[in-house]
């Protein structure tokens, strides 16, 4: 079964967890056999750019191990999952694809419909 997983709202409960849960599931499923590819989309595209994720403390409370979305993304490819990023939302947003850590591969708004088409499962979160 090949599963289209689109991603479009970043960094959902990484307060709780150390992984972006959305991400956290796709290498599940890749791992588990699935033929799995990703759209990155909205501000989720902020998960391609080069970012250093510092533990963070507010008070007395410390999220020592926070979220790392660039090695996540890095996990998922290396077991295969292929990774695509909306180039008009990484202009939107001021991000060059030179800025981008990972190998996702540039698209257009407009082949996402291409992509639909190739996969059995579309999953937008």
């Amino acid at each position: 079964m090949r599963i289209l997983n689109i991603v479009e709202s970043a960094y959902r409960a990484t307060l709780e967890e150390q992984d972006d849960t959305v991400l956290w599931l796709s290498r599940a499923l890749t791992n588990a056999g699935g033929e799995l590819s990703v759209v990155l989309r909205g501000n989720a595209v902020n998960y391609a750019a080069r970012q250093s994720c510092p533990a963070l403390r507010i008070g007395g409370a410390v999220i020592a191990h926070p979220a790392q979305p660039n090695d996540d993304l890095a996990k998922l490819q290396a077991k295969g999952a292929k990774v695509y990023v909306v180039q008009e939302d990484l202009d939107e947003r001021g991000i060059a694809t030179q800025q981008c850590v990972t190998d996702a591969q540039p698209i257009g708004r407009a082949e996402i419909a291409d992509l639909l088409e190739q996969h059995d499962q579309v999953w937008h979160w």
